[in-house]
C-alpha cells in the first residue's frame, strides 16, 4: 500500500512520515476508546521508531516494551529510550491541534518522566503523520497549563520548537542542556490501600481509572509495574497471572511469557539453607527439577533469574541470578534483591557480590498468596517491577 504524504510549503518545518498498514492490536483493552489509543500510538511508534534509528539513533528502543498493553489501556502516549535519553510521542487525530496535550502520568511520576514530548499528528485516513514540533520536560513544567478536570499538562503550540531537527542540532551543541524539572516523590502505597484501589479501578465499567482517585493514589498504583500489570488484567477479567505455583502445575501465563519467563531443568545441586529464614532446614533441589527463569540483559550481557521450590521445605523458595555463558562472572558490587508486594526490605532479603561471582541468590519462606518483587542492581534493560505470587 503506498500513501500521498503532504508536500510541504518552504515555511512548513513540520516533519511528514508516512505509516505503515493498520493493524488493530494483538492485545484485548478494557474500553473501546483505550482500544483507540492503543491502535494510535501503535501506529505512531511504527512510522516514527524505523525513522528515528536510521537517522539519528540506532540504538533507539521502546521503553518497557513488554508493557505497552497495560500503559495504553491506562493512558495516552509511548516512550522511546536512546543514548541515555528518553523521548514520549503523543499522537492524536485532532486536527491543526493548537496545543500539545500531555496526560500528568508523564510529566509528575519521578520514574516516567522524560527529556522531550513530541506532538503528534496522525492522519490513518490518508496514511501519514506530521511531528508538529517537541518540547523538554523543563519547559512543560515553566510554560504549560496544568488542568485539573482531565489531568493534563497543555502547552500552547507557539510554544513548540516545530523543526524537530532543532532537537539532534542542539543536543551536538549544547550537551549540558537542563531538560528535567526535578519532581516530587509520590507517598508509599500500603499493601491493603493498593488492594482496595485494584478491586475499584479494576472494574471495567470504571470508564476513565485515572480520574477517579486522587493523583497521588493513581500515580503510586501505576508506577508499580506489578500493580499496573494486575490493574490490566483486572480490567480484562482475567485470572491471576503470575502465580509460580499455578506457572509450575500448568504451565506459564501468555502474559508472563511475552515478558520473557519459560521453564527449564535444571541438574541437582547442594542448598545451603535459607538466608530470610536460617530456621528452616537446608535441603537439596530434585534430580532434574524444573525451574522458572526470566531472560535479562544487564550492562549489555545476558543473564538469567532462576526461581524454584525447595526440595523437603514447605513453601520455600529459591531466586538466583546467573550469567548465560559459562565463562562469564557477575561482577563485584551487584546485588540481587527481593522484596515485599509493597516494596518492604525485610531480614536477608539481599544477596551483594563483594567479589566477582558465579551467581547471586536468596532463599525465602513465604506464605501462601503472598507476593514478592525482585530487583537487580544494576538495573536489567527495560526493567519494569513484577510480582511473582506463591
Amino acid at each position: 500500500m503506498t500513501f500521498d504524504v503532504p508536500s510541504p510549503t518552504w515555511l512548513d518545518t513540520h516533519l511528514y512520515l508516512e505509516i505503515p498498514e493498520i493493524r488493530e492490536p494483538e492485545a484485548a483493552f478494557s474500553t473501546p476508546g483505550s482500544r483507540w489509543r492503543a491502535t494510535l500510538n501503535q501506529t505512531a511508534l511504527a512510522a516514527i521508531l524505523p525513522w528515528l534509528q536510521s537517522e539519528y539513533a540506532p540504538t533507539a528502543k521502546v521503553w518497557r516494551s513488554g508493557a505497552l498493553s497495560s500503559l495504553w489501556d491506562a493512558v495516552n502516549g509511548t516512550a522511546i529510550t536512546f543514548d541515555g535519553l528518553r523521548l514520549v510521542l503523543l499522537p492524536t487525530t485532532a486536527i491543526e491541534a493548537d496545543e500539545l496535550r500531555v496526560p500528568q502520568e508523564w510529566v509528575d511520576l519521578p520514574s516516567w518522566v522524560a527529556d522531550y514530548y513530541l506532538a503528534v499528528q496522525v492522519n490513518i485516513d490518508e496514511g501519514w503523520l506530521r511531528i508538529d514540533g517537541y518540547t523538554t520536560h523543563q519547559r512543560l513544567k515553566a510554560q504549560a497549563r496544568y488542568d485539573a478536570d482531565d489531568r493534563t499538562y497543555n502547552l500552547d503550540a507557539t510554544h513548540l520548537i516545530q523543526d524537530i531537527n532543532v532537537l539532534w542540532v542542539t543536543r551536538e551543541l549544547c550537551p549540558e542542556e537542563t531538560l528535567r524539572a526535578d519532581v516530587a516523590t509520590l507517598p508509599a502505597l500500603p499493601l491493603a490501600q493498593a488492594e482496595n484501589l485494584l478491586k475499584r479501578l479494576g472494574n471495567p465499567a470504571v470508564t476513565f481509572p485515572r480520574l477517579e482517585v486522587p493523583f497521588q493514589l493513581w500515580g503510586a498504583l501505576l508506577e508499580h509495574g506489578g500493580w499496573r500489570q494486575r490493574l490490566y488484567e483486572l480490567r480484562q477479567g482475567l485470572p491471576e497471572q503470575w502465580s509460580a505455583q499455578q506457572w509450575f502445575q500448568s504451565g506459564i501465563s501468555h502474559l508472563a511469557q511475552q515478558l520473557g519467563w519459560s521453564q527449564m531443568t535444571l541438574q541437582p545441586i547442594a542448598v545451603t539453607g535459607m538466608r530470610s529464614a536460617p530456621s528452616l532446614e537446608s535441603g537439596w533441589r530434585k534430580s532434574q527439577s524444573q525451574t522458572l527463569v526470566r531472560g535479562l540483559t544487564i550492562a549489555g550481557a545476558d543473564y538469567e533469574l532462576l526461581v524454584l521450590p525447595l526440595e523437603g521445605e514447605v513453601s520455600a523458595w529459591r531466586f538466583e541470578l546467573r550469567p548465560v555463558a559459562a565463562e562469564q562472572m557477575i561482577p563485584a558490587g551487584w546485588t540481587l534483591r527481593l522484596l515485599t508486594e509493597d516494596l518492604q526490605a525485610f531480614p536477608n532479603n539481599e544477596d551483594t557480590a563483594t567479589e566477582t561471582i558465579s551467581e547471586l541468590y536468596v532463599e525465602v519462606a513465604v506464605e501462601p498468596g503472598e507476593g514478592l518483587v525482585w530487583e537487580v542492581n544494576p538495573l536489567p534493560e527495560d526493567y519494569d517491577r513484577e510480582v511473582l505470587r506463591f
